[in-house]
């Protein structure tokens, strides 16, 4: 009976240091975790940071860009991670936006490549007042390769092109090449409507007399060029097409689906 009480006595004492062996490794299993949740916040906090600095320190180079420049020059700082009113900087008065604006077409486009985007250098828009506009766009990455922003600068050259298209008539030159329009609005639902115009234009014929392959291919286009990044853009589309919001989102999450993109449902695309 000795032996007996011993060995139970072993076992419990066996038993205890076990539980308390797998009690250390839950404690230390949830210190490791709380300690990545730690991390991955100071990370985050340290990157908004950094690109809060960089948007800051931009802030005043516009108005040493346009005073160099004249006034035929805008200088615009993007904010990306505020794609609705993106504009947190300008100098110039080019495209008639101000802080608080939105981005145009061009932003839209870079937004939806994410960081895979690059520089658009010295291309020629239009405005929807007829202003002729040489611009470049410049991203902006943090140190982990990030874009959230970007520096755009806007030049009219409007009475330059006159200016030579008058000699190259007078030379007996060919005319102009078409340029494209591009909306640039203080209110993003004007860009995103400009854009949805445009691609029906393209079509030729109204979403009515469209089939189900050319919708689908004009759902894929405007969440090409970024349009669906915006919030409450979903709806603003099925508006301008005259669509219930439900039939967007089908169309929407067919769209991506032929791409190999799984649909997104997000609370934020959906607002």
């Amino acid at each position: 009976m000795r032996r007996d009480a011993t060995a139970v006595s072993g076992a419990a004492s066996s038993g205890a240091a076990s539980s308390g062996v797998a009690s250390s490794g839950v404690a230390s299993s949830g210190v490791a975790s709380d300690a990545t949740v730690r991390d991955a916040t100071e990370t985050a906090d340290a990157a908004v940071r950094e690109q809060d600095a960089v948007l800051a320190a931009l802030a005043p180079v516009v108005d040493g860009i346009v005073a160099t420049l004249g006034s035929f020059c805008e200088v615009v700082v993007h904010d990306f991670r505020r794609p609705e009113a993106s504009v947190v900087a300008i100098a110039g008065s080019v495209t008639g936006r101000g802080v608080g604006g939105s981005m145009s077409e061009i932003g839209m486009g870079i937004l939806a490549r994410g960081d895979e985007a690059g520089d658009q250098l010295n291309y020629v828009t239009r405005t929807q007042d007829g202003k002729l506009v040489k611009s470049s766009t410049m991203v902006l990455r943090d140190s982990a390769g990030t874009v959230f922003g970007a520096l755009c600068v806007n030049l009219d050259i409007t009475a330059v092109t006159q200016a030579h298209q008058l000699i190259g008539q007078l030379a007996g030159l060919a005319g102009p090449a078409t340029v494209p329009t591009t909306t640039f609005s203080d209110d993003i639902d004007s860009v995103v409507h400009a854009i949805v115009d445009a691609h029906q234009l393209g079509l030729r014929r109204p979403w009515a007399e469209l089939n189900r392959q050319e919708r689908l291919e004009l759902f894929r286009n405007l969440d090409e060029r970024g349009v669906f990044a915006m919030r409450r853009s979903v709806t603003q589309v099925a508006t301008r097409l005259g669509i219930s919001r439900a039939s967007a989102y089908t169309y929407l999450s067919q769209a991506r689906a032929l791409d190999g993109n799984a649909p997104d449902t997000s609370e934020e695309t959906r607002s």
